[in-house]
């Protein structure tokens, strides 16, 4: 698949060839949707917590004589069936992540980026460099017509670059390795610089 390269300021940069393998599969919903399960349950905080009985705060002494009241007998209000008594059961602190094979992460990420490029919602640009000024970079990014927008580097992202585009709202950057499933479908339009095509195709052979 070939595919024009352009700069920032929407002039021409060539074009570059991109792999079938990664950027021309037929998107799989099914794939996409357990690699995304995966991402969101393993950043899941996990610190749900309640009071059991041994945690909440009563006397231990027992609340009224065992026989002549008529009712039930009880030792304990921290027992769950009354108000503010220790919950049955309740959430703990634990991790919600679980496995998923390697091979269909990787699937998933060439999945993610095929579906970009079927859309049409793939951009490839020369390089992502500025001069710090964010005014001058949204200026440039509202011209390019991205308004939620995601733009994957190389192996690392260029400082100037990354602190203009920080306070542009709807713009984000990572570099090659942070690149995933979840981020990738979110944005609107996915932006990727020569030397990110380059260092996702080392990744993913």
């Amino acid at each position: 698949m070939k595919l024009d390269v352009i700069t920032l300021d929407g002039g021409k940069a060539g074009s570059v060839d991109l792999t079938d393998d990664i950027y021309g599969l037929e998107p799989r919903a099914d794939i996409l949707h357990r690699v995304v399960r995966w991402q969101r349950a393993k950043a899941q905080a996990g610190t749900h917590s309640v009071l059991t009985r041994t945690e909440v705060s009563y006397s231990t002494k027992k609340i009224y004589k065992q026989k002549g009241t008529g009712g039930a007998r009880h030792g304990s209000r921290k027992a769950p069936i009354f108000r503010k008594g220790g919950i049955y059961k309740g959430p703990t602190p634990r991790s919600h992540a679980f496995d998923l094979p390697k091979k269909v992460r990787q699937l998933g990420l060439k999945l993610a980026l095929s579906a970009k490029a079927k859309s049409g919602a793939l951009v490839v640009i020369d390089q992502a460099a500025s001069n710090g000024k964010t005014a001058e970079l949204a200026k440039q990014v509202k011209n390019l017509g991205w308004k939620r927008a995601l733009v994957i580097d190389g192996a690392s992202v260029d400082e100037t670059f990354a602190k203009a585009a920080a306070n542009i709202d709807g713009l984000d950057i990572l570099p090659t390795m942070g690149a995933n499933v979840y981020d990738i479908l979110k944005r609107d339009t996915l932006v990727i610089t020569k030397a990110g095509v380059e260092a996702l195709e080392a990744r993913l052979k």
